[in-house]
């Protein structure tokens, strides 16, 4: 039997609710919706083009409600999506659901192929766009996001995206919602199912490279979940990372270096515009785990070849990974699994190792994180 790492320190999956139907009024009563299932009614095959499954069956109503509606889908904006999705930590058990059924294939109903992505050259910007459908929660979507590498104005979001959620069972456009707050807490959350099973067993100490809005995200769930006694965080520019600090309202050591805060740290989070390699081998101690989020370009890099190629890797999409990912392409590390083959324990979890996960982002996140805000939403009206 593979080796998995407890589970009590996630909730358990909150029991699933049909959306109820789109209405445009606000709402200001907290929404407590879970993921969502599938809609009862009659078996329908989906067949799929470019993705991961192909002739899954989905549950569903062959009736579209909003099938001949003259109603505006509803907009969710991000201090809505917030107000919503107070903690990422209330995605877990969806996610790791989804990440399950993802890596098994045709079987587990996840239909997402690769993330198209559009270079904005004269801007140093990218593109990219998202689609996914999950049988299992019968719901589908696409996130439109956009990233740039260097901008003139240091204080705009290198990051801004948009979720557009669809009835799955017509194609009529429920809901617009801003992306920002989801990309940054369904990342943040699947970092931590990575850690959970990945991280030393007496793991203390937590650095965070990076001082955006995914550093915030992943402080907040890291220090939600795990019991780290010190938490270090480095920025290139320092004063981003003395703001992130002052503002986070727990105890965090700013580092003058990199180095500096890795040496010693059993957990490294990479939330960095990276593109060479900001976190060295020679500097991360046997057995600690790194969750590398930046470098989401094939020419893009934060971690060195040496740590690459003495860890064990760990990615989201070995399809993606082997496409896009700069860390995993020009090392020619050996991917050892995806999350999550380790999830269901096809593969082993190995904490004893120095870990590598290499997290590109999937769009069946998006999905559940939308799907999850909007029935909450729903609740609410």
């Amino acid at each position: 039997m593979a080796d998995r790492r407890e589970d009590s320190a996630f909730p358990a999956h909150p029991a699933p609710r049909d959306a109820l139907p789109l209405q445009r009024r606000d709402s200001t009563a907290p929404g407590g919706a879970g993921r969502g299932g599938a809609g009862r009614g009659g078996q329908a095959v989906f067949r799929g083009g470019a993705g991961r499954s192909h002739g899954v069956v989905c549950g569903g109503s062959s009736v579209c409600p909003f099938a001949m509606s003259s109603e505006p889908p509803v907009f969710i904006s991000a201090a809505e999506v917030e107000r919503l999705l107070p903690r990422a930590s209330l995605l877990l058990p969806g996610l790791e659901a989804a990440l399950c059924n993802f890596s098994a294939g045709a079987a587990g109903g996840v239909e997402q192929p690769l993330r198209a992505v559009v270079p904005v050259r004269p801007h140093g910007g990218f593109l990219g766009v998202m689609p996914a459908y999950s049988a299992a929660d019968d719901a589908l979507t696409t996130k439109l996001v956009t990233f740039y590498e260097h901008r003139g104005d240091s204080a705009a979001p290198s990051h801004r995206a948009t979720v557009l959620l669809f009835d799955p069972r017509c194609g009529s456009l429920r809901a617009v919602l801003d992306g920002t707050v989801i990309t940054a807490k369904r990342t943040a959350a699947v970092s931590a199912i990575a850690t959970k099973l990945l991280m030393p067993r007496s793991a203390e100490v937590l650095c965070i490279l990076g001082a955006g809005v995914q550093a915030r995200s992943h402080y907040e769930i890291f220090t939600e979940l795990f019991p780290f006694t010190e938490v270090r965080l480095w920025s290139r520019t320092e004063q981003h990372a003395l703001r992130l600090a002052s503002s986070v309202g727990g105890a965090v050591r700013v580092c003058g270096t990199a180095r500096e805060a890795v040496v010693g740290a059993d957990v490294i989070v990479t939330v960095t515009m990276a593109t060479t390699p900001i976190l060295f081998g020679e500097w991360v101690k046997p057995g600690a785990h790194v969750n590398a989020v930046g470098a989401s370009r094939p020419d893009w890099r934060e971690l060195d070849d040496v740590l690459m190629k003495s860890s064990v890797l760990v990615v989201d999409s070995r399809e993606a990974a082997l496409a896009e990912s700069g860390d995993v392409i020009l090392s020619g590390a050996e991917i050892f699994a995806e999350l999550g083959e380790v999830l269901k324990g096809t593969k082993p979890a190995l904490p004893e190792k120095t870990t590598v996960f290499k997290s590109l982002g999937m769009a069946v996140e998006d999905t559940i994180a939308a799907k999850f805000v909007y029935d909450a939403w729903s609740a609410g009206n």
